[in-house]
């Protein structure tokens, strides 16, 4: 295939099915379009790079990209999932969030929580049965390693395993250390 079969049309039709299914940052929406002209037409690529930056340009403008909504969508998600800050930033940077704007967006978790990291990781405690939610006997260095493993500072880590019941871990989320 050459380059001229790969039109703005094509592009369009490929980045506005992309945005009907996923939300996206303006630069994971670029990868995309140039992993799948790639696909399509290897020497293609290079050609249509250009109408590529144009189209996310053009999205960005009319409102159909928002990197700020979609940084505050997505660090809202994965806190509640129970994902570090230090996970939800490295996810984040991956999809090509610049780092100013998830910074923001991070920085809006400390109005609905005293600890956001403590809260979430209340959560992942939940989520894979760590601390009281575990119903075997407890393994204190296999439970500190998977909170390591997620990005969570070990006060916190300990903090959250050390609690007595689901109550109490609930109170920490909700309370913090404080």
């Amino acid at each position: 295939m050459s380059c001229r079969e790969i039109a703005p049309e094509l592009l369009e039709r490929w980045a506005l099915g992309y945005l009907g299914r996923y939300a996206s940052s303006a630069e994971n929406l670029r990868r995309v379009l140039v992993r799948r002209v790639r696909r399509h037409s290897p020497e293609a690529a290079r050609h249509v790079s250009g109408i590529i930056d144009e189209l996310v340009a053009r999205y960005r403008q009319s409102g159909l990209l928002d990197d700020a909504a979609y940084t505050a969508g997505r660090v809202a998600s994965l806190h509640r999932r129970g994902d570090s800050l230090r996970a939800i930033r490295a996810r984040l940077a991956a999809k090509g969030v610049p780092a100013e704007i998830v910074a923001d967006a991070v920085s809006g978790l400390h109005a609905g929580a005293p600890d956001p990291d403590l809260a979430a990781a209340c959560a992942f405690a939940r989520r894979r049965r760590l601390g009281p939610y575990r119903h075997a006997a407890a393994d204190r260095a296999r439970e500190l390693g998977a909170f390591a493993r997620a990005g969570f500072a070990r006060r916190v880590a300990e903090a959250v395993i050390e609690c007595a019941d689901i109550d109490a871990v609930e109170a920490l989320a909700r309370d913090g250390l404080g």
